[in-house]
């Protein structure tokens, strides 16, 4: 299925913005409803958009409150759920809001889906932090896809599909290691906070990011968990590529040394493909797949130092342009 009338919550966000951006080049998509809380970054959007009016409609609201988003769905026929409270300290520090907005507000998208005749596929972007979860916010998330997949035996007769997307840290979004580092880089810092020097991580482009989840959205059958393949990056080796040395604080609370995509468990519900895996209960137990779990530490591909080297200058790049 092709989508063509898109409602995407989070649309204001680094996600959503990109994502717009991506669908405004699908000849197919007719309509794009940007759903999120912020008017100031709407009406921003909305200027950075002024071209594509025709395709576009800005609505204010709360995925919290399932009125209004039962009125602003309409006539779309695909839901991409990208809003969520996602800062690990703001989760910690308010965790009742956390619940509220990533879990309650995932059950408000859930059941607002299930009630439009018109909504077909229904897409969660999750994370990797959902996987074996350390801290709230991968709880609640966690909590979201386990809801998305459950909705698909609660729907009966409907011909609705709900799935899950999940991936590691988008390189360029708010929030990630690597902008914060080169903040510090270019106001002359010698030395990188690193809370510890075996720490790894995932890495996807934002680009890479939203073709992903377009792809899966045009081959999802519900139930699935879509899960790209993807190269690890040392967090030491990314203050090497910036000729500093790394100050090391210790592991924080709530942080992984490395970051799990697929847990030793899932792995037997697992299908792998050329790019990515597929997490399906309803898959028969595969023994077949080689891996403990899929991990960023014992990942078998790692950036080296020129790839490194790229993709900072890459970013600086696209940040000063």
């Amino acid at each position: 299925m092709q989508p063509k009338k898109i409602f995407l919550t989070g649309g204001t966000g680094t996600f959503g913005q990109g994502f717009t951006s991506y669908l405004l080049k699908k000849n197919s998509i007719k309509k794009i409803v940007i759903f999120s809380r912020d008017e100031l970054k709407q009406s921003e959007m909305s200027k950075r958009f002024e071209k594509n009016q025709n395709k576009l409609r800005f609505l204010i609201g709360d995925i919290r409150d399932i009125d209004r988003v039962k009125n602003c769905m309409s006539d779309c026929d695909t839901i991409v759920h990208a809003a969520a409270l996602k800062r690990l300290e703001v989760c910690e520090e308010n965790p009742t809001e956390a619940i509220k907005t990533n879990i309650n507000g995932s059950e408000n998208i859930i059941n607002s889906s299930l009630e439009n005749p018109h909504v077909k596929k229904i897409i969660l972007v999750s994370t990797d932090k959902a996987v074996n979860p350390v801290n709230l916010y991968g709880s609640t998330k966690l909590s979201a896809e386990r809801l998305f997949l459950s909705a698909n035996n609660m729907k009966g007769s409907r011909k609705k599909m709900f799935s899950v997307v999940r991936y590691g840290n988008v390189v360029n979004s708010r929030g990630s290691v690597i902008p914060y580092f080169l903040k510090l880089y270019l106001a002359k810092a010698k030395r990188l906070p690193l809370t510890d020097k075996r720490m790894t991580r995932f890495i996807i482009t934002l680009d890479q990011a939203l073709e992903f989840v377009y792809n899966s959205i045009k081959i999802s059958k519900g139930n699935e968990i879509f899960v790209p393949k993807l190269p690890s990056i040392k967090i030491s080796e990314i203050i090497k590529a910036l000729n500093c040395k790394p100050q090391i604080l210790g592991k924080g609370k709530g942080e992984k040394l490395h970051e799990v995509l697929i847990s030793l468990e899932e792995k037997y519900y697992s299908k792998e493909y050329k790019d990515f895996y597929i997490i399906n209960s309803n898959y028969k137990n595969n023994k077949k797949n080689n891996f403990k779990d899929y991990d960023s530490g014992s990942n078998k591909k790692f950036l080296n130092k020129k790839q490194i080297s790229l993709l900072l200058k890459n970013i600086l790049k696209n940040e000063n342009n």
